[in-house]
């Protein structure tokens, strides 16, 4: 299977049609087929539906997870009409990173079999491969082409080829076995002093066009430029050797050197040694992917960011000089001064990455970048940096939840690759971040400056479109509408239990909800969205900029107790999801709100006729809708009405009435009410909705 190995980057913009079918072809084969082949290294069907780690799903959802992707973006692309298995791709498609909207409660779920899944994988296989064939091709490959949407999913499952070996290294000895393709390095050399080296500052220019010759994904765009200061840094990465003298010197033990947030994770996890580390009467041990090896010492220790820092602020004191990690910025620099290509090209690459040499790190000394080791390569290298967007960020469309959920201040950068990196995650260009307390095959080398990390956060919501979800949920606008949905809802007679809003927005329908009912869910499409309410929940503030004039913009600051939410915000959860295939457990409601989204669907029969599987008999459907259609949301043939049927006028009600009938009665005479949106400070937008009841048979 050497054959799977190595590969490299598509030019995206230039070359022969037929053969660019034909690279995508076999780059999308070789990346299913190795994604599957990392899971032969678990010992038995069993082993999938264990939870390696406490903040990760099983591996089982990892497995199903890479498929369903697939089938997702290119149903919300419009490239396929129908799924495959609507309940697959909707277990597996949400629980990969810490978001405090990801469904991690096992009991939720009730996993397929691993003959299933394969059995479904193959089928998305062959899906994916038709329209590879068939779908129309022209360069450049762009955010708009078609085939962007396969290139994000053979993308994705590259970043959890990665992802799930941090897992399976996670796992019981017992439920892991050796392969003969993922092979352990088996050399460890003498170990080698580090030493700080001299590096000269220069202006970095970050950020690329939207006709780069590679995919990349939306953080990757737009335009980031820095003077970046001479400074000095480690020659080598930390090896295991290195920070070996942290551990012995006790400083696991000494809260002097660790960050707040870091203190805090050490003493939960009471942590005396990296993760991958055993000690035993015999010695220290290094958990490689599927076996235990004796400590090789040459090797690049591997931890989270939280232990690099502590170890820097460590060094820091015992060499009276300003030791910290690299800014992203100094380690392009670093990078940009040994190595001239967005992706370094050769027979062999001369580093310790895409899988090209070995299934596991290699001593620190092997591959020189000029004076330095491991510019790219071996492991990944923690920055100080969080992540942010570039001026000039735009989210893309089909992957809100990529980007977003790391602009909180919470994710720090890993640059560089790791031995299992392939694909994007090799690229120069390549923006990859974790949570601080998260693992992957990642380390660290230290720098030396006074020089002060600048760090781009933003506080208040800018993005105009959230900003005017922010403003019309909780403004100060007479006759809120979503406060006043909330409440028509709420004169509804019947048992108070449980509650759904589709269409939850920045959540003040969904907290008004909560003053009456024991449990009130939210749902939203996008993550940009779901974030301003679950943001707005666990903080209790919620900050955003409206546009005055021009460029000038006023500043707001809500709180929950602005709105006197106290017990509302423990009864209310937000989640991310798609109104057309909700999980399971979303059911048994007696009131689901429709709010706003009927003509935003890409498919809003399909919704109609799912949503009565979620309501319980008695229960109400609430259907609030302008009928705005628009076929850049819905395609024509999806229109629920407002066009002639039989030479006759036909309205989105009267196909309410059609659809709904089987399972719900109509109450009462429908209602409009108005929605008002901010434009800015002088100009304002006025939406009608009409407002349906329908009670549950």
């Amino acid at each position: 299977m050497q054959e799977l190995i190595p590969t490299h980057n598509i030019v995206l913009n230039t070359g022969s049609l037929i053969y660019k079918r034909v690279q995508i072809r076999e780059y999308f084969l070789k990346t299913y087929t190795l994604y599957e082949k990392l899971f032969e290294t678990l010992k038995d069907d069993e082993s999938y539906y264990l939870t390696a780690d406490p903040l990760r799903h099983p591996l089982v959802f990892y497995f199903g997870h890479t498929a369903t992707f697939f089938i997702n973006k290119l149903v919300l692309a419009k490239l396929l009409d129908s799924r495959i298995n609507p309940r697959y791709e909707s277990i597996f498609a949400i629980g990969v990173d810490e978001m405090s909207w990801d469904d991690l409660n096992q009991s939720n779920y009730t996993w397929p079999s691993i003959d299933e899944i394969r059995v479904y994988r193959e089928k998305v296989k062959v899906c994916v491969l038709q329209l590879i064939d068939t779908l129309p091709l022209q360069l450049p490959i762009d955010w708009e082409s078609p085939f962007w949407p396969i290139m994000m999913g053979i993308e994705h499952e590259r970043i959890h080829l990665e992802t799930s070996s941090v897992l399976i290294r996670q796992l019981p000895l017992l439920h892991v076995r050796p392969q003969p393709f993922w092979k352990v390095c088996p050399i460890d050399t003498p170990v080698v002093d580090n030493s700080l080296l001299h590096v000269k500052g220069k202006q970095v220019r970050l950020g690329k066009d939207k006709d780069n010759t590679y995919y990349g994904w939306d953080n990757e765009y737009g335009l980031h430029i820095s003077d970046v200061n001479d400074f000095k840094a480690s020659k080598y990465l930390v090896s295991n050797a290195e920070f070996l003298t942290f551990v012995e010197e006790d400083g696991y033990n000494k809260e002097q050197f660790w960050s707040e947030e870091g203190w805090k994770w050490r003493t939960f996890k009471e942590a005396q040694m990296p993760l991958f580390w055993r000690k035993d009467n015999e010695g220290y041990h290094l958990r490689t992917m599927c076996e235990e090896i004796t400590m090789p010492w040459s090797w690049p220790v591997e931890v989270n960011y939280l232990e690099a820092k502590a170890f820097c602020n460590w060094k820091s004191t015992q060499t009276g000089k300003p030791i910290r990690l690299p800014s992203e910025e100094e380690w392009y620099v670093l990078r940009d001064q040994y190595i001239n290509e967005e992706e370094p090209h050769s027979k062999n690459t001369p580093a310790n990455i895409n899988l090209e040499y070995f299934a596991s790190s290699v001593p620190v000394d092997t591959f020189a970048f000029g004076e330095f080791y491991d510019l790219i390569g071996n492991v990944w290298q923690w920055s100080e940096t969080p992540m942010n967007g570039f001026d000039g960020f735009k989210v893309h469309p089909l992957y809100d939840d990529f980007s977003v959920p790391t602009f909180d201040d919470r994710h720090n950068m890993i640059k560089g690759g790791s031995w299992i990196s392939t694909g994007n995650e090799v690229l120069r260009s390549a923006r990859y971040a974790f949570r601080r307390h998260f693992y992957q095959h990642a380390g660290f080398r230290y720098v030396e400056s006074n020089e002060p990390v600048v760090v781009k956060s933003v506080f208040y919501e800018t993005d105009f479109t959230l900003s005017q979800i922010c403003e019309a949920h909780f403004g100060d606008t007479q006759n809120n509408y979503f406060q006043g949905i909330a409440e028509f809802c709420l004169s509804l007679d019947g048992p108070r239990k449980k509650a759904l809003e589709i269409g939850s927005g920045a959540g003040r329908s969904t907290f008004e909800l909560a003053r009456h009912f024991d449990k009130v869910h939210g749902i939203e499409f996008t993550a940009r969205v779901v974030r301003l309410a679950t943001g707005f929940k666990e903080s209790g503030k919620l900050k955003y900029a409206l546009k005055e004039e021009g460029e000038l913009a006023e500043f707001f600051e809500k709180s929950l107790q602005d709105f006197n939410y106290i017990d509302e915000p423990k009864k209310v959860e937000f989640w991310q999801g798609d109104p057309h295939n909700l999980k399971p457990y979303f059911h048994e409601y007696n009131l689901v709100l429709a709010n706003d989204i009927l003509d935003t669907l890409y498919d809003p029969k399909l919704f109609l006729q799912t949503i009565p599987e979620r309501i319980v008999t008695g229960g109400y459907l609430v259907v609030a809708s302008s009928y705005d259609w628009n076929e850049s949301k819905t395609p024509r043939v999806k229109w629920l009405g407002g066009f002639k049927k039989n030479g006759e006028k036909y309205s989105t009600f009267e196909a309410l009435r059609e659809i709904l009938s089987k399972d719900f009665e109509s109450i009462g005479v429908p209602c409009e009410v108005q929605s008002i949106w901010h434009e800015n400070k002088r100009k304002t937008i006025t939406k009608a909705l009409q407002v349906s009841v329908w009670r549950k048979k």
